[in-house]
């Protein structure tokens, strides 16, 4: 019997991961600072790299289909953003 389903364009399917890699990133760092088990901070730590490097694939495959827009940051605004987190880190310390 037929189904009346419409399959995922692979736009859709690929937001849909995207979004699914930042949960999951999120989710692992949740892990790696909320344990006290070494080893297992080294574990999580590794699949969090993985995690990231995945959504940077699916993120690049989507720009260079124009399905994902980005803009240039200004050097002004990127040195502004370094200034107030490296203040930040200073405070913090």
């Amino acid at each position: 019997m037929p189904t009346n389903n419409p399959a995922f364009s692979e736009k859709e399917l690929m937001n849909d991961l995207i979004a699914s890699e930042k949960q999951v990133t999120s989710a692992y760092n949740t892990g790696i600072t909320e344990t006290s088990c070494p080893n297992l901070r080294q574990e999580l730590t590794k699949c969090l790299t993985e995690t990231q490097e995945i959504q940077y694939q699916l993120f690049d495959a989507m720009k260079q289909r124009g399905w994902y827009q980005t803009k240039q940051a200004q050097q002004q605004d990127v040195q502004s953003a370094k200034t107030k987190y490296q203040q930040m880190k200073t405070e913090l310390k």
